[in-house]
Parts: C-alpha cells; sequence; structure tokens
C-alpha cells in the first residue's frame, strides 16, 4: 500500500512540501496533490517566510480555493499577501464564500476590498449580503449553469461548455426565458447524451423544485433536504433567477438550524460561537434566566405550603430530587420528540391526537415500571438503612413510586401539549418549551409529591417521624 496513503496528517505532509521544495513550480505540482481545505490548515504551520513562499508559489485562482477554507483571516495575512492581490483572490471566489471571508474582517479593510473588486463579484456579492442572515438568499451561491429557452441541443452544450471554465456546479444547468424568469433544469447527463436534432424542450424538467430568496431558512430548509438535489434554484420576487442553493449550503444550513433549536432549547435565542465575547454570552442567556428565577421562587413558595409534610416526616425530602429529576427528563424527552414531530407541517390533527396519546402511554408504562422499582429498592433501603418498621418503609417508597408514576404521565403530557399550544400561536416551540416546561414539571413533581405525602401519609397511614 502507499506509504503516503497511511499517513493522513495532510497538514505536516503540506508543511514538509513547502520546507523542502526546491523551486516554485515544485511547489505548485506538489500542491496540486492536496485538499484546498488540509492546505489551508497547514496554514497555520508555516513562517512567515513559509506563507511569502506559497504566496509566490501560488496563483489567484489557486489561492482562492484555499482561503475559504481558512478558520479566519488574520490582518496580517492580507498584510502580507498585499490588498490588491486579496481583493483579486476574493473576485475569483464563489460570491457566496466571498461573502463569508469578508465578513471575517473589519468594516475598513471590508470597504478598501470592496473597492479592488472586480466588477461582477462586487455586483454578485452585494446581492447576496442585501439579505438578512435568516433567509434563503443571504446562503446562495451565484457558481451556476443557465441557458436560454429555445435554444438547440448543439448550441445548448455550446453554452454550457462556455459557461463551465467560470462556474463549476455543472450537475444541474438552468433554463430561462429572455427575462431571466426561471423555465425549468436540465440534467447534466440529459444534455450530454441528447442527439444534435433532439428536441431540448423535451429534457427539460419544468416542474423542478425551487424556493424564494425572501423565504426563511428555518421554514424551508427541511423541505429543501428532502428533495435532495445537487442544488435547488433561487428566486427572487419577479421569479427572476438570482442564485442557487447547493448540496453544501443545506448541510451548513441544517447544521445551523440545529445548533440554533438546542440553543433554544437551552433557553437561548441563538447558538454561541467561539468569537462571541463575554458580555453577548450574557445578553443571550440572562432574559431566560431571570424568568426561570421568578418561576423558581413560585416553586420554592409552593415548596413552603407543604411545611407540616416535612415537619413531621422529614425522610420525604430525602427523595424530592429523584421525583423532580424523573419528571424533568420525561418532560424533555417529550419535548424533543414533539419539535422534531412539529417540523413536519403535513402532520394532521388526528396524527397528533395518536401522537399524544402514544407519549401517555409511553410515560405510563415507564411510570409503572419505574415506580415499582421506585416502591421495592427504596422501601428496602428505608427499612434497613433508617431502621424503620416494614409498614413505616413501603409506605414511604409506596407514596415516592405513585408520586412518580403520576409526575411522569403529567410530565409526558405537559411535554407534548406545551409546544403544539406554541406552535399553533405561531411562536417558536423551541424558544418558549425548554425553559418552561422544566419550570412547570417541578411544579407539578413538587404538588404531586408533597401532596400525595400529605393525603396518604399523614391522614390515611397516620405516619409521623
Amino acid at each position: 500500500m502507499n506509504e503516503k496513503l497511511l499517513n493522513t496528517n495532510y497538514a505536516e505532509q503540506i508543511e514538509e512540501l513547502v520546507r523542502n521544495a526546491k523551486s516554485p513550480q515544485e511547489l505548485r505540482d506538489g500542491m496540486d496533490d492536496f485538499h484546498a481545505k488540509d492546505i489551508a490548515e497547514a496554514f497555520e504551520l508555516f513562517t512567515f517566510e513559509e506563507r511569502r513562499k506559497v504566496f509566490d508559489a501560488l496563483d489567484d485562482e489557486q489561492l482562492s480555493e484555499i482561503v475559504p477554507y481558512a478558520r479566519e483571516i488574520p490582518e496580517h495575512i492580507i498584510e502580507e499577501i498585499g490588498l490588491a492581490r486579496f481583493s483579486r483572490i476574493i473576485s475569483n471566489m464563489d460570491a457566496d464564500d466571498a461573502v463569508d471571508v469578508i465578513e471575517d474582517v473589519d468594516e475598513e479593510t471590508r470597504q478598501k476590498i470592496a473597492a479592488n473588486l472586480q466588477f461582477e463579484s462586487r455586483k454578485d456579492i452585494r446581492l447576496i449580503r442585501s439579505y438578512d442572515d435568516d433567509v434563503i438568499g443571504s446562503q446562495m451561491t451565484t457558481n451556476f449553469i443557465k441557458i436560454k429557452e429555445g435554444l438547440s441541443v448543439k448550441q445548448a452544450t455550446k453554452s454550457m461548455i462556455e459557461q463551465a471554465r467560470k462556474n463549476d456546479n455543472l450537475n444541474t444547468i438552468y433554463v430561462v426565458d429572455e427575462q431571466n424568469h426561471f423555465v425549468g433544469a436540465i440534467a447534466l447527463q440529459d444534455l450530454i447524451t441528447a442527439r444534435e436534432h433532439d428536441d431540448l424542450e423535451e429534457i427539460i424538467a419544468t416542474s423542478y423544485p425551487f424556493v424564494y430568496a425572501t423565504e426563511e431558512i428555518e421554514k424551508c430548509v427541511d423541505e429543501i433536504r428532502d428533495y435532495a438535489e445537487d442544488s435547488i434554484p433561487v428566486l427572487n420576487d419577479k421569479n427572476e433567477l438570482v442564485g442557487v442553493i447547493t448540496s453544501t449550503d443545506i448541510i451548513e444550513m441544517v447544521d445551523d438550524e440545529m445548533g440554533e433549536d438546542y440553543a433554544k432549547l437551552a433557553g437561548m435565542t441563538e447558538a454561541s460561537d467561539l468569537k462571541e465575547t463575554v458580555k453577548e454570552g450574557m445578553r443571550k442567556r440572562m432574559p431566560w434566566l431571570v424568568l426561570l428565577l421568578f418561576l423558581g421562587m413560585g416553586v420554592s413558595s409552593v415548596v413552603g405550603l407543604f411545611e407540616t409534610v416535612v415537619s413531621q416526616i422529614a425522610l420525604v425530602v430525602c427523595f424530592q430530587s429523584l421525583i423532580l429529576d424523573m419528571a424533568g427528563n420525561v418532560g424533555t424527552q417529550s419535548l424533543a420528540v414533539t419539535i422534531r414531530v412539529l417540523v413536519d407541517e403535513n402532520v394532521t390533527m388526528k396524527e397528533k391526537i395518536k401522537f399524544v396519546l402514544k407519549e401517555l402511554q409511553i410515560g405510563a408504562t415507564n411510570g409503572l415500571l419505574l415506580g415499582a422499582m421506585a416502591i421495592l429498592f427504596i422501601g428496602l433501603y428505608v427499612m434497613i438503612a433508617k431502621k424503620k418498621t416494614l409498614l413505616y418503609a413501603f409506605s414511604v417508597s409506596g407514596c415516592v413510586g405513585v408520586s412518580l408514576l403520576v409526575a411522569m404521565v403529567i410530565s409526558s403530557l405537559v411535554g407534548v401539549l406545551t409546544p403544539m399550544f406554541f406552535h399553533k400561536i405561531k411562536i417558536d416551540p423551541a424558544v418558549a418549551s425548554g425553559p418552561l416546561i422544566t419550570t412547570v414539571n417541578d411544579l407539578v413533581a413538587v404538588v404531586t409529591y408533597y401532596g400525595l405525602a400529605w393525603i396518604l401519609l399523614i391522614n390515611v397511614c397516620g405516619i409521623h417521624s
């Protein structure tokens, strides 16, 4: 086996290549063996002299493939390359990659770069940056091939080849009319295999899926993903073709949405990142923490109402956290499953009712099993470790077991109905449900546990410490 294949630490191999290359041509030829991502990672290992050696050996087009993979663009790298050349490198990038790179530099440098960009690149970058971050247009690329309807197969093939010199998203070719209105799409394979005298109209898919640039990513990302196409056309409000969303863009959008949903479930408005300051992190988290503080005070006040129970049977306090934790876990599980179901807008009311009943059944079944285990093991623990009588021990454990069952059933119901309610009133269930369900389930668990302890242990069984 090739020894090179065994060593997958490409960054070190690239570093070695840079240090040992005898000429720019040797370095350039060696770099052709590596992916742009690996070369970008290797940049972190280079000294100033080694970076200069790479910059001198590679042309603008090669560097335009490497720079987008860099984690960030330090100002000294731009100074080393030179602002004029860096602007040429930006001009050679896909517009969406150029936007990402430009966003990483300060405003003054950004303006200087913009002033040096080629007209076409400046226009494409301005178009993408004109859209808000939460809509499709901000994630599209202008790297695609389009042809006019009414061409012959030979003319269409010629137009595709001419555009392929600049645009490398070749698998799907988009068809527009004279006013640039979207007409349909042609698979590259169909165009290549078509005969010269075939009618081009017959291989155009006129029902090809598309999205509008102003659509919110959150609302349409799953639908885009389900089509499983290599790219989806993006139209403006005049039905003009302005860009495409590639499969890579879709993966990034899904990943971003998952990160945001995870943050929302934790009670934050958006996901954190490595670059955010302490102040920004506090701004995201503090509003929900303040709300939870007051809700927590409410739960604590409810516990205070059962002071009589605690004073008469102090042992019940030992198992409070068990009830709270299990109720919280069940509620969170139901919440996660429910939000995943709510993503599908095609779910009918009948299916939702069926889903609620299923979650209740799961909660009740799990509650019965865990309640039975709690009765047995807690009863033995109280009897052996606390030296209590059989009646006392299993009365307490029975109260814990029944409370566990009731709390888990109610928590399952709360975990399902709460996000459904917020979804119905057009409030993001991921934002509102997570912190609220945690506190509501705590309240349910406390009332259930101490209420049953007061009824069963004190009033029915007459047990005291």
